[in-house]
C-alpha cells in the first residue's frame, strides 16, 4: 500500500470544479498558521529537545489515535498514560499502532498522520507489522537532525501565532522564558482555561478555590474575594500575552445571580451543603461573569460546549483526562446564553465563540446568534468535527446565515504539535472546495472568492482574537 500525497487530495472530483479549487488553493497554501487555540506545552518550544522516539511523537499524547487502539482492546497503559504508563515500551507502542493502522483508514486521525510521515520524513507506504520496525528507526534518526528540532519546526510550519491552554494558577514561567528570548522569533500566548474553579460539581473544586486564593494573594475566603483572585489571574496572564479564556462546558448554561446570592452559594459549595441544582445555578453564574470580566479586560471568550468530559470513570481514575473519552451530547445555546447576551451580548469590548459538538445546532442557534450579535463568532469545527466531511457540513450549515465573516478561522486544539501543519492544510483545502462550487455556480466571482479564502486563514482570526 502506498500513500504518496495526492496534491488535489480533498479537491472536488469534478475536473471543472478542482481546476477553480486549485487555484483558490494556491494562494492561501503558503500562507502562516494562526493557531488561537491548542494545548501544545509551552515546554517544548522553551527546552528544544529532539522528540525522544517516534511513539512519544505521534502516540503517547494524540488521544485521537489512543481512543481507536483502546477499541481494539489494548490498555492505554501502553501509550504512555497513568502510572504504569511511565515504563511503556514505545517501540511496542509503534509496532501496535502500525499493525493497526486499518483503523485509522477513513479518519481524520489517518489523514493528518498520513499527511505528516510523507512530508517530514518521506514516508510513501502504509505502516504496517511488516514495516513497523523499519519505519520507527527511520524516524528516529530523523528526529536527531537539526531541522526536526521544535523551534527549527516552529519557523519551517510558518506558524505566526500559537495560544496554549493552561490553568489559572500557573506562574507561566515557560511562556516568560520565551518572551524573554532573543533568539526566538515566534509569538506563543496562554489562554486562561478557569473550568476548574468556576464549577463547584468540579473534581476537587474546594481545593482548587484555596489553591487559587493562595496563588492571587487573596487572604478572604469569601465570594467578594474569589471574584477579585479570578480578575487577578486574569490580568496576570493577560499581561503575559493571553488574548483569551476558555471554558469547556457540558452546557452553556448562564444565569446572572445577586451578589448576595452568588456569596451564599459560594459559601454553601465550600461547605458542601450545596444542592445539584445551586451548582448549576452558580456554574451559570459564574460563566456569566466570566462575560462581565472579558468586557472589562477585552479577553476573547471562548465556549466549548457539548461533550460530556471522562465518560468512563474507570478510565478516568485510572488515567486521569485527555484520554479520548469525552464524549458529545446534544447542546442548547439560544436560551442558555439569553441572560449572559442580554447583560453584555451588545457590548463593544465582548467577543465570545462558540464552538459546539451538537451539529443541529450550527444552523439552528450558533450561526443565527453570530448574525445578530456583534459580540457573537461561530467556533470553528472541533474534537471529532475537525475533520474533511464535517467541516463541509460546517460551511453548507453556517454560511448562508452567517457568512464567512462571523467565524473563528480554522482552530487545530491539538495537543499534537507535528500534526498542526496538516490540519490547517486540510481545513484550507475544505474551504477551497467549498468555494470553489459558489463561483462554479455563479455565486461568487473567483476574486471574491481568493479573497475570501485568504481572509479565512489570516485575516478572520487575527479578527476574532484581537491580535
Amino acid at each position: 500500500m502506498r500513500t504518496n500525497l495526492d496534491p488535489a487530495r480533498l479537491l472536488p472530483s469534478d475536473p471543472a470544479l478542482r481546476a477553480i479549487a486549485e487555484e483558490l488553493y494556491s494562494s492561501v497554501a503558503g500562507l502562516p498558521i494562526i493557531s488561537p487555540h491548542g494545548h501544545v506545552d509551552p515546554s517544548l518550544l522553551v527546552e528544544n529537545k529532539p522528540f525522544a522516539n517516534p511513539a512519544e511523537l505521534f502516540i503517547f499524547f494524540d488521544h485521537y489515535v489512543t481512543r481507536l487502539l483502546h477499541t481494539q482492546g489494548f490498555g492505554l497503559e501502553n501509550f504512555g498514560k497513568g502510572a504504569a504508563g511511565a515504563s511503556a515500551d514505545p517501540r511496542e507502542a509503534w509496532r501496535i499502532l502500525c499493525s493497526n493502522w486499518h483503523m485509522l483508514l477513513g479518519t481524520s486521525s489517518g489523514y493528518w498522520l498520513t499527511h505528516e510521515f510523507a512530508t517530514l520524513f518521506g514516508i510513501n507506504e502504509a505502516p504496517s507489522a511488516e514495516n513497523a520496525d523499519r519505519l520507527y528507526d527511520l524516524i528516529a534518526t530523523e528526529l536527531l537532525e537539526p531541522r526536526m528540532l521544535p523551534r527549527a519546526l516552529f519557523e519551517s510550519f510558518n506558524i505566526e501565532f500559537l495560544a496554549t491552554t493552561d490553568d489559572p494558577c500557573d506562574d507561566l514561567a515557560g511562556h516568560q522564558a520565551l518572551a524573554a528570548d532573543p533568539t526566538f522569533k515566534g509569538r506563543v500566548a496562554p489562554t486562561f482555561r478557569p473550568d476548574a474553579y468556576l464549577d463547584p460539581r468540579a473534581r476537587n473544586w474546594v481545593a482548587n478555590v484555596d489553591r487559587l486564593l493562595a496563588v492571587a494573594g487573596e487572604s478572604s475566603r469569601n465570594y467578594a474575594g474569589f471574584i477579585r483572585a479570578l480578575e487577578n489571574r486574569r490580568a496576570y496572564f493577560k499581561a503575559n500575552g493571553a488574548v483569551s479564556c476558555d471554558h469547556g462546558v457540558l452546557e452553556a448554561y448562564t444565569t446572572i445571580l445577586t451578589s448576595e446570592t452568588a456569596a451564599d452559594l459560594f459559601d454553601r459549595a465550600l461547605a458542601g451543603t450545596i444542592t445539584a441544582h445551586e451548582q448549576r445555578e452558580f456554574a451559570g453564574h459564574m460563566l456569566a461573569e466570566m462575560a462581565r470580566m472579558s468586557t472589562e479586560d477585552g479577553l476573547v471568550m471562548t465556549i466549548h460546549a457539548g461533550v460530556v468530559r471522562n465518560h468512563s470513570t474507570a478510565t478516568f481514575s485510572k488515567f486521569g483526562p485527555d484520554t479520548g473519552q469525552d464524549i458529545p451530547v446534544a447542546a442548547e445555546f439560544t436560551n442558555n446564553l439569553r441572560p449572559m447576551l442580554e447583560a453584555y451580548g451588545l457590548h463593544p469590548n465582548l467577543t465570545a465563540i462558540l464552538f459546539s459538538l451538537d451539529e443541529t445546532t450550527w444552523s439552528r442557534e450558533v450561526a443565527p446568534l453570530a448574525g445578530f450579535y456583534p459580540s457573537v463568532r461561530i467556533g470553528a469545527p472541533w474534537w471529532f468535527l475537525d475533520a474533511p466531511d464535517s467541516a463541509t457540513r460546517f460551511r453548507e450549515a453556517t454560511t448562508e446565515i452567517a457568512g464567512f465573516y462571523r467565524g473563528s478561522g480554522f482552530i487545530d486544539d491539538t495537543r499534537a504539535f507535528l500534526s498542526i501543519p496538516a490540519r490547517h492544510d486540510m481545513a484550507r483545502r475544505v474551504d477551497c472546495a467549498f468555494l470553489a462550487r459558489l463561483v462554479a455556480e455563479g455565486r461568487l466571482t473567483l476574486d471574491q472568492a481568493k479573497k475570501v479564502a485568504v481572509d479565512l486563514v489570516v485575516d478572520i482570526p487575527r479578527k476574532a482574537f484581537k491580535l
